[in-house]
């Protein structure tokens, strides 16, 4: 859907110039998913870094609609070590569904901010029930997240926010107010991939998911990598796209929980996000794991403001 904004230059005729779809931001801070505190302050991060005046500036019309109430690890119980703090983490998701499903509904583009990669389940459930069917999705991340309960080695729930949208381990991730599974396993790719548990790479060989591993886009490009990516997600129900700040090099993005030595440069970055948007089919995005405890001068969620715009349409030229 497009919108028109009319407005009068100096010394000119009036003139109009069309603008995407609105961008409804909505904060996640959740940081119940991993075991380094810090995450639940991402969004504010992101916000302070200029995301609404830099969305603004290209003339996007932006609504923020605040943050999804999240619980503080403080005040809980780990029930059980093989997915830490799940029920309280799946309360908080289906509330970050609801919004993501009504932003959907009324036409905007939910802009979704972090917060640990668990919040992607909520965000993915929600663009489901919106569109009322599966959809598909770029996952940019040095990790697969697509350990379950089972296998995981850490028990954390934000390395199988993948899986539990796919519909695996269903009697863990079961929700009354989630719509899953959320994403078409045949519409799902990986981008930036470097670290993988065994139990990741032995599902992504049965699964067929496509991944595009930092090896593979030092061999073939980023730009390569993108449009197959884009091609193989395309279709109805949506094109969702989940950026975890990890899939940067450290050295671009330090503010990070889980950082890999090793990913994309800051040009390759940019190159992503506006392949992304001169694709013109991605319906939502989300930017996640950006960690200001861990960050230096708020320089991580600097360069995530940049990469939405980028996503958003922001040019050169």
């Amino acid at each position: 859907m497009l919108y028109q904004l009319s407005y009068l230059a100096a010394g000119s005729k009036c003139s109009v110039t069309t603008v995407k779809r609105p961008v409804s931001i909505i904060g996640a801070p959740l940081d119940l998913g991993q075991e380094r505190r810090g995450v639940d302050m991402g969004p504010s991060a992101i916000r302070y870094a200029g995301l609404d005046e830099r969305l603004t500036r290209i003339w996007l019309a932006v609504s923020d609609l605040g943050n999804v109430i999240t619980p503080e690890p403080e005040a809980l119980a780990v029930v059980d070590e093989r997915a830490r703090y799940l029920p309280e983490i799946l309360a908080a998701c289906a509330d970050l569904s609801d919004l993501v499903e009504e932003a959907a509904r009324e036409g905007a583009r939910p802009l979704v901010l972090g917060g640990d990669h668990s919040i992607a389940i909520g965000t993915l459930s929600g663009l489901a029930a919106a569109a009322g069917r599966p959809g598909g999705v770029v996952w940019i991340d040095a990790h697969g997240d697509l350990n379950t309960p089972e296998s995981s080695p850490s028990g954390n729930v934000h390395g199988m926010s993948l899986a539990a949208a796919l519909g695996q381990s269903p009697e863990w991730f079961a929700h009354e107010r989630l719509t899953l599974p959320a994403v078409d396993p045949s519409r799902v790719v990986l981008v930036g991939i470097r670290s993988l548990d065994p139990a990741e790479r032995a599902f992504l060989h049965e699964s067929g998911i496509r991944v595009f591993t930092m090896s593979d886009i030092d061999r073939i490009g980023i730009e390569r990598a993108m449009r197959e990516a884009l091609d193989r997600v395309a279709g109805p129900g949506f094109v969702h796209v989940s950026l975890d700040l990890d899939a940067l090099d450290p050295e671009v993005a330090p503010g990070v929980g889980t950082p890999v030595p090793g990913g994309l440069t800051y040009r390759e970055a940019h190159l992503a996000c506006e392949l992304l948007a001169e694709s013109a089919i991605v319906g939502s995005l989300e930017v996640v794991e950006s960690n200001p405890i861990l960050d230096r001068a708020n320089v991580t969620a600097a360069t995530a403001v940049e990469l939405v715009a980028s996503a958003l349409g922001q040019t050169i030229l």
